[in-house]
């Protein structure tokens, strides 16, 4: 009678993977990783201020906008010179508290301190790429 055991593995040799389970990795992987990027492309994104600065204006327009990611968004009338029709500014808020300020501040002239972020992926960050991040009231 034939002794059907397998002889013992040596010690400290590692066991051989099926070839299933590193096929299932791969394909993990593949599909992790389009994900991966696209998490650390909006975080940069994101991170990196392009520029940053003050405009003024006429809040005319603030509302919560979208269909399934709802964002902040406005607008306001930059008058250049009296008499001619003002240049529309459009931004996104994506602090709660700003958005209460800006909300209440409708129709005032106001100052606002934004900060551009190019290339965000998608509009679920924003619908522009100018991010408003706080709110003073200008007083004529």
């Amino acid at each position: 009678m034939a002794d059907e055991t397998a002889p013992p593995a040596p010690e400290g040799a590692k066991p051989k993977r099926h070839w299933r389970t590193r096929t299932k990795l791969i394909l993990f992987g593949m599909l992790l990783s389009p994900v991966l990027i696209f998490a650390l492309y909006a975080f940069v994104t994101l991170s990196v201020t392009y520029s940053d600065g003050y405009r003024a204006g006429i809040l005319q327009k603030f509302s919560k906008r979208g269909w399934i990611c709802k964002t902040y968004e406005g607008e306001i009338a930059q008058a250049v010179v009296a008499g001619v029709s003002p240049l529309i500014w459009e931004f996104t808020v994506r602090d709660d508290g700003v958005a209460q300020q800006l909300d209440s501040l409708l129709g005032h002239r106001v100052s606002l301190h934004y900060r551009q972020h190019v290339g965000v992926p998608t509009t679920c960050f924003g619908l522009t790429e100018y991010f408003v991040d706080s709110v003073s009231v200008v007083h004529d």
